[in-house]
């Protein structure tokens, strides 16, 4: 079975918990033992129903406020696939933790409530998920029993936000009404919406179509690890461990490695449950080559006729994660790309993007916590980069403190030079 990874965003109340909760609950998802202390806290709480949102806010603050804060990632499965869930936070000052969350969805959930219609949040929350390319996206329009299950608001809310998507690089888009309180067309069509003809969420998400979103063109293979046994019936054995980041890898083909520039052949793939005859992104693989060639981690392994940029020039949008601290041209970092780590000074701020309005500010002489802004950046050491928008492995970046080692930045890159 493969695994789908999707992120949950929208305002807050639109109720992304209690969506979440549903989904685990009517798929058989939870324990005994979780669904009674979730039922003990509703009763604690005097709410005549059972709270399905405390399933995934599960800081404490989260459930005084009512509101999400960190990123809370759940696990189910049904017999047709696996999912991963990010439930994101939706309000503005959390907008690096929906970052975080949405960067390796292969699908976005906006929640809309009936009532209230699109809002400025849903326009932001839209924009990041088309600045961070995720392919497919959502629109959950909840709450549909408050507005008395009407046609009518429904398509108002779908034309409006059309309209609004139009303006960005959204691949997919499906519009489908529920009610996450009461389960319609959560898990199964509702009865009370006869008048929509799609499908209920949970078989959207185990139906759409993901396996074409990565890139199977662009071979791409980051050393993580060389691996050399010291057992002496493995003496002769050296592999080069790593996640396929793009492209199809197959024993017998002809491949480059960068920096060195020298072309060899696969020897064999071999994975923990034995080798396999072909590698495709996400799969984490070792390679034996046909010939020693000084590899180490950070180095690149393509196709000779199709490698990526060697930049030391990178044009990229930052989302910027930290506080108390500003970026600023001038400003030294450290990059890490894909498995390669370098030095980096910020050359220059272009303009700072207000992701309420798509306006560019270009006066702008820093980026604060949650801002978002493109920048020029000088790398210490050539990387091997593909646009963002191409790949997102290797199309993207964080940028890490040096003095205290935490993540300040993460990148997308949109030009490299050479």
């Amino acid at each position: 079975m493969d695994i789908l990874r999707f992120a949950t965003a929208g305002s807050v109340d639109d109720g992304k918990s209690t969506l979440i909760g549903r989904l685990l609950f009517d798929s058989k998802a939870i324990f005994e033992d979780q669904l009674e202390a979730v039922e003990r806290t509703s009763r604690d709480r005097g709410t005549e129903y059972t709270d399905l949102s405390l399933l995934t806010d599960g800081l404490r603050a989260e459930r005084e406020q009512g509101i999400t804060i960190d990123v809370a990632y759940r696990y189910f499965a049904t017999p047709k696939r696996k999912f991963i869930i990010a439930d994101t936070p939706g309000h503005i000052q959390y907008t690096r933790n929906m970052v975080t969350g949405a960067s390796t969805a292969d699908l976005a959930i906006i929640l809309i409530d009936a009532r209230k219609g699109v809002l400025e949040q849903s326009r932001r929350h839209a924009f990041l998920t088309s600045l961070l390319r995720v392919p497919h996206l959502v629109l959950a329009v909840n709450k549909m029993d408050l507005v008395d299950y009407s046609q009518e608001r429904f398509e108002e809310i779908r034309e409006e936000f059309t309209s609004f998507a139009s303006k960005l690089n959204v691949a997919d888009l499906t519009f489908i009404p529920i009610s996450a309180l009461n389960g319609d067309n959560v898990v199964s069509r509702s009865e009370n919406m006869p008048w929509y003809q799609g499908t209920s969420l949970l078989h959207h998400l185990e139906n759409v179509h993901i396996a074409s979103d990565r890139n199977l063109v662009d071979v791409r293979f980051p050393v993580q690890y060389v691996i050399r046994p010291h057992k002496t019936e493995f003496h002769d054995y050296r592999g080069y461990a790593g996640q396929v980041a793009g492209g199809v890898l197959k024993p017998g083909d002809e491949v480059l490695h960068l920096p060195s520039g020298l072309a060899t052949r696969i020897a064999s793939i071999d994975t923990f449950d034995g080798p396999v005859e072909e590698a495709f992104p996400p799969m984490s693989v070792t390679l034996r080559l046909e010939d020693h060639i000084d590899i180490s981690r950070g180095d690149m392994i393509c196709r000779p006729n199709n490698k990526p940029q060697v930049a030391q020039e990178l044009e990229a949008m930052v989302c910027w994660m930290a506080d108390g601290v500003k970026l600023a041209p001038r400003s030294k970092l450290s990059i890490k790309h894909t498995t390669r780590t370098a030095r980096a000074l910020v050359r220059e701020l272009h303009y700072r993007l207000d992701v309420n309005t798509l306006h560019r500010d270009e006066s702008a002489t820093s980026l604060g916590l949650n801002e978002i802004g493109r920048v020029s950046l000088r790398v210490t050491q050539p990387l091997f980069v593909d646009d963002y928008a191409r790949n997102r492995l290797t199309g993207g970046f964080i940028l890490v403190d040096e003095s205290t080692n935490t993540t300040v930045g993460a990148g997308m890159i949109v030009e490299a030079k050479a």
